[in-house]
């Protein structure tokens, strides 16, 4: 009798992350969940909220620097390779033989590439969406094409 395939499902955008499971019903089922501890701070409260000056030779005049990132989008990167740490821990615990990444564009790459090598491989398939506000049976369409239904085994009785 083949070893089931225990599929793990990371739903993610920028400042939350649910980890899901297909279960015997073959319906989805949250495992855990992770939010960001800057999703919603202020600029101000993430950076220095005081733009550098700088001053042109010929005149006396200062002009303010404009910030070269946008600290709410540092915090979406650095909550991505957070989320690919929990995956590389769970993936070197054995928690999964396969992982499907559901992210926006920006939040799968930064998740994508903080991933180790072990932790990549097992990587089936990745959705370039954000479905981190979806509720979890609407999810199921979107991810069929990598989890395979639950077959339930009928006993065998001789006749």
């Amino acid at each position: 009798m083949p070893t089931r395939t225990r599929v793990l499902i990371a739903v993610a955008d920028g400042e939350h992350v649910r980890f899901l499971r297909p279960a015997e019903d073959n319906a989805l089922h949250t495992v855990t969940s992770l939010d960001s501890d800057a999703a919603h701070l202020r600029s101000s409260d993430l950076r220095s909220d005081h733009p550098g000056a700088s001053m042109h030779s010929d005149s006396s005049a200062h002009h303010a620097l404009a910030p070269r990132h946008d600290p709410h989008q540092q915090e979406k990167m650095l909550f991505g390779q957070e989320v690919a740490r929990q995956l590389n821990a769970a993936s070197g615990r054995g928690d999964f033989d396969e992982l499907v990444i559901v992210a926006p564009s920006h939040t799968l790459e930064a998740i994508r590439g903080a991933l180790d090598t072990a932790t990549a491989a097992k990587v089936v398939g990745t959705l370039h969406k954000d479905l981190s506000k979806t509720p979890v049976h609407e999810i199921w369409p979107h991810v069929r094409e990598w989890v395979r239904p639950v077959h339930r085994s009928v006993p065998f009785s001789p006749a």
